[in-house]
This record gives structure tokens, C-alpha cells and sequence, in this order.
């Protein structure tokens, strides 16, 4: 779906790298410019697909070979702290000087202003500070992250990937570039809107740990007697009168027409817990999975590769030992399997080559 499309990649960790791959996945020919002349070094799975070529960045010479690298491509992505692009002669100012319809993408934690711009942190600090983490948890326990999901791949990378594409688009139809400034907490509190939406309906009604995805019996976590776990989503009242069926509760008084009486959810989640405990995870998804209870088993990566819905759209896959996710989304139902991993610097000869440009000179 993207080719034609070239990004230079300026390597660095987590979401820059993802978005990186992700549209890499979607056919975009990426040139990740790596930093570490460490010829044959394993390479990340976020490298998939993607083109290698090391060079050292602080050199005249390494300089030289990105700015050489944009004269034809559509954007560049990079994950530094605020100013260091600058500091090595490669921010937007000289990219622009160089190709002007160059769209360049900035991936950071706090954003590329305001007081925290630069600060280190990670992908549970951008969520706490931008409001994504407060509703996660139960009352007892503290917020969890969900690692790298909520911040550095929702709020980061896919942030990225659409200010990118949206740049381009732009770029082709007026030939100016622009700057993406992508950043986590940006991205995690616009993710918050659908939240800010359920506390309009009244679904989200109270501070943390008194609302329904924290307290009610219905949309839960139970834990099961093999020590599995199993989701229920029973939200809606004709998946909850189908829920209390399954179970043989339509006629409790304790639960029959009782679903929103929020003062007995501490009581009904408590004969729930007890419930669930009394099966193990496989007999419970025998018994509810496939129907309109809303209900999901919670699986581990490789026992999700092995779901019959997951193996039927042959989601995960394995390649040289590795497990790893077919690309996001499909297109006219068809599911790709990405270009390999390239072993690091894998083509910086031939890269340097096309550019004409010494191998020696651009390792420092």
C-alpha cells in the first residue's frame, strides 16, 4: 500500500523504531540508519523489513550521508530529546534546506515544548502524566501499564505513523514538507477522548476505582481454578441476561434485573470471583466463548498464536525461531508476511554505493 514511499530512519528505541516497521510492514521502503558498526549483530524484530545502513552521526561525514539520504525521501523519523538533531547539523532546518517537501517526524515522551521537554522518562510516565493510566486497576492495587501498549505503541507510534502519512499527503499536493512533533502525552490524552465520552453517558461516573470497568460484576477479570484468567464484557442487558443464563442465575433475585444497582456490585463480584474459581479457563471458554456474553480467555503470546480464531487469520507466525504479528491492518482481506530482518549495517555497501559515497568514510 506504501510504496513508493521512502522514510530514513535516525535508529533509537521503542515507538520511533515500531512506527518505523509498521510502515515498513504496509510497503514503505525504510532505510534505518543505525549507529553501531557492529557487522552481523542480531537485529531487533522492529528492524523488519527495513533496509540497514550504520554511520556515525557525529561525524562531517555521517552528517553527510543523511542529508544525502533525504534529497529523495518522503519523511524521516527520529527519536531524540529535543535539540539534539539540531546540535548534530541534521534538525528541520538543514533536512528542509536539502528537500523541501521532506516531511519530518519526531517521536519524544514529553513533546518538543513545555517544561518537562527535557526530562527522561518512559512509556508509564508520559500515560500517568497525560491521564491514560488513571482508570487501570483495580480500588486495592496500584494503576498497572499495560507496557509499551498505551504509551509507547498507542500513543506514540500509530500518533506518528498517521502525522506522517497525513505530511505526505500534504507534501505531494503542495510540495512543502512539515514537522510531525509526536508525542506520547500527546497522543495517550487524545486516546482519553472515548473515555471522556463514557463519563458524558455515565458510564465513567466517578474518581478511580468506583466505576464499572473497575467495580461491576459484569466486565471483569476472574481469576480461574487452573489459575488462568477470563475476560466478561457483558455490558449491554442483552448480553447480560444471556450471561446470567449461562450460568444458570437468570432467576436470582441477587442479579436477575439487578445489573446497574451499583451499592450490590461488591456482592455480586464476589459470588462471581467465587463462581469462575470453580472451573478452569478452558472449561469456561467452552462453555462462553462464541457467544454474545463478551468474553475473551486471557492467553499468553504463545498460546494466542495457538487460538483457532488468531490461527485462522493467521495473526502470529514464527521465523527463525522467532514469534512475531503479521502487519496491521488488511487490505482487501489479504494477510502479508512482512520482508525479513536485516542483519545490522546489511546494506550499507549498497546504499553508499548508489550514493556514491566512500564506506570508510561515513563510520568515523
Amino acid at each position: 500500500m506504501l510504496s513508493g514511499i521512502r522514510i530514513v530512519e535516525i535508529c533509537g528505541i521503542g515507538p520511533g523504531p515500531f512506527c518505523a516497521m509498521h510502515l515498513a510492514d504496509l510497503g514503505a521502503d525504510v532505510i534505518a540508519v543505525e549507529r553501531e558498526a557492529a557487522a552481523g549483530a542480531p537485529s531487533s524484530l522492529l528492524n523488519r523489513g527495513k533496509r540497514s545502513i550504520v554511520a556515525d552521526l557525529k561525524t562531517p561525514e555521517g552528517r553527510e550521508l543523511v542529508l544525502k539520504l533525504i534529497e529523495d525521501a518522503d519523511a524521516l523519523i527520529e527519536g531524540m530529546r529535543p535539540g539534539v538533531m539540531e546540535r548534530l547539523g541534521l534538525g528541520p532546518a538543514e533536512c528542509a534546506a536539502r528537500n523541501p517537501r521532506l516531511v519530518y517526524g519526531r517521536m519524544t515522551g514529553w513533546g518538543q515544548t513545555g517544561p518537562l521537554a527535557q526530562a527522561a522518562g518512559h512509556d508509564n510516565n508520559y500515560i500517568a502524566t497525560s491521564g491514560a493510566l488513571y482508570y487501570n486497576g483495580t480500588p486495592a492495587e496500584p494503576p498497572q501499564s499495560a507496557i509499551t501498549l498505551i504509551g509507547d505503541i498507542g500513543g506514540g507510534a500509530l500518533y506518528l505513523a498517521v502525522g506522517l502519512l497525513a505530511g505526505i499527503l500534504k507534501a505531494r499536493e503542495t510540495g512543502q514538507g512539515t514537522v510531525v512533533d509526536a508525542s506520547i502525552v500527546d497522543g495517550s490524552a487524545h486516546m482519553m477522548q472515548l473515555i471522556l465520552a463514557s463519563r458524558q453517558k455515565g458510564l465513567v461516573t466517578g474518581p478511580r476505582g468506583e466505576n464499572m470497568h473497575e467495580r461491576s460484576h459484569f466486565f471483569a477479570t476472574y481469576r480461574c481454578a487452573d489459575g488462568h484468567f477470563i475476560t466478561l464484557g457483558s455490558l449491554e442487558p442483552q448480553f447480560y441476561a444471556l450471561l446470567l443464563e449461562k450460568l444458570g442465575l437468570q432467576d436470582d433475585p441477587r442479579f436477575a434485573g439487578k445489573q446497574w444497582d451499583r451499592a450490590r456490585w461488591g456482592e455480586m463480584q464476589a459470588h462471581f470471583t467465587e463462581l469462575f474459581a470453580s472451573r478452569t479457563r478452558d472449561e469456561w471458554s467452552a462453555l462462553l466463548e462464541g457467544t454474545d456474553v463478551c468474553f475473551g480467555p486471557v492467553l499468553s503470546p504463545p498460546e494466542a498464536a495457538a487460538h483457532p480464531h488468531m490461527a485462522a487469520r493467521d495473526i502470529y507466525f514464527e521465523r527463525d525461531g522467532l514469534l512475531q504479528t503479521r502487519p496491521a491492518p488488511r487490505f482487501d482481506g489479504e494477510a502479508v508476511t512482512p520482508r525479513p530482518l536485516p542483519q545490522r549495517g546489511e546494506h550499507t555497501g549498497a546504499i553508499l554505493a548508489a550514493l556514491d559515497v566512500q564506506a570508510a568514510s561515513v563510520w568515523g
